[in-house]
């Protein structure tokens, strides 16, 4: 792809063209709500319905009388779950897609066809799109892709080419692609192209909140919290709400060997370049982008990014599938799981309630993915007791 000087300014009028280019091809996926959840997380002790035996971590013996009030929620879960290819990454798939069509032309376009390296739902979403403008698409997956995201690129386009896990190892395995087919890499996440795409979530999520709180008392939106990997997400969530600072946007990302790169790169105050986990959210594997992390890093759009541990994920996938009905995968948990379990969040918000009169946060959570099985909601079944 070209360069960045010559594609549109990371603005919400930009992620409003980029939706009208691309919303044919997208669902507007819902945005839905729980008491249960609510209830829970607005609960003293939320790890309490899930039973300590099973639990590495138990709850407090104890309670400290000069502790502040338990944070109350109102949850709203954007359900990116139920997108096309079942993750959010298919919006910037197809707005890059969509812009290098106007760029190139069609037919220039189709003889080249494009690349990426991914560890599943940005081959899936560029697959699609792809398949559909017709477009030959040369997809890298790393060898310890989860099986589910593998069978999901290889029904769409029948061939995958794999590589190592690294990040190194997947630069060299792209270069070598578009050294031999010609064709153009459509990065993950670090492109202003995808991160304007990406956006498109926030957009839709801030209209259906406030089609759902029209005529409601409490009605303004006090935070959203998405998963934070290479960024792209979390860069298009706070480019759109970047006018609207009594909006409060946060980062989750898991702590396991070293993957809550952003967390930490905050208090180095430097951008982290490395990270090598194997979270069970796969998708967060990877560090911030360098664009990205241009958007993180400033308080005036990012709040903060808080991490949680492997237990936790899992506590809160078991929940979105008993309250809800739905196989989210363990990236798109980490939101949830944040808002349950991390203390300084949870007193952050208590903190904040308190100064305001007590008012619940409205909270919108979204939820990235659902390209998981059965087979891995067992296990989370199995492992984690919930009552």
């Amino acid at each position: 792809m070209a360069g960045l000087s010559t594609y549109p300014p990371l603005t919400a009028a930009s992620i409003t063209e980029a939706h009208s280019k691309i919303e044919q091809y997208i669902n507007r996926t819902d945005l839905i709500t729980s008491q249960p959840i609510d209830q829970l997380a607005s609960s003293s002790q939320p790890r309490s319905v899930f039973l300590p035996s099973n639990s590495k971590i138990s709850p407090p013996s104890n309670t400290n009388p000069n502790a502040l009030v338990p944070p109350r929620f109102n949850i709203y879960f954007k359900c990116e779950n139920l997108q096309r290819t079942g993750a959010f990454k298919v919006r910037g798939a197809f707005h890059a897609l969509t812009r290098l069509i106007e760029d190139q032309g069609i037919d220039q376009f189709r003889s080249r066809g494009v690349t990426t390296a991914s560890s599943g739902n940005h081959a899936q979403g560029l697959a699609l799109a792809a398949a559909t403008f017709d477009v030959p698409a040369f997809i890298v997956m790393p060898r310890n892709s989860t099986r589910s995201k593998i069978e999901g690129v290889a029904k769409i386009l029948g061939e995958i080419t794999f590589c190592g896990s690294s990040n190194g190892e997947k630069k060299a395995a792209v270069e070598e692609m578009v050294r031999r087919e010609d064709c153009v890499f459509v990065p993950p996440y670090n492109h202003p192209d995808i991160i304007l795409g990406q956006g498109t979530c926030a957009l839709e999520l801030e209209e259906q909140f406030i089609e759902m709180r029209t005529g409601k008392s409490g009605a303004a939106l006090d935070a959203v919290i998405a998963p934070i990997g290479g960024g792209g997400l979390l860069g298009g969530i706070a480019t759109w709400f970047r006018e609207k600072p009594d909006i409060k946007i946060f980062g989750a990302e898991p702590s396991f060997q070293g993957a809550d790169d952003a967390r930490r790169g905050l208090l180095q105050n430097a951008r982290i370049e490395h990270v090598s986990s194997s979270t069970i959210a796969d998708g967060l594997r990877t560090p911030v982008g360098e664009l990205n992390w241009k958007i993180v890093s400033d308080k005036t759009k990012v709040e903060g990014v808080f991490a949680v541990g492997e237990e936790e994920i899992k506590m809160a996938m078991r929940v979105i599938y008993e309250e809800l009905g739905m196989l989210v995968e363990p990236s798109g948990c980490v939101p949830l799981a944040v808002v349950l379990f991390d203390k300084d969040f949870r007193e952050m918000v208590a903190r904040e309630a308190s100064d305001r009169g007590g008012r619940a946060w409205n909270v919108a959570i979204v939820f990235s993915g659902g390209n998981t099985t059965m087979k891995a909601m067992q296990d989370v079944i199995e492992e984690v007791q919930y009552i």
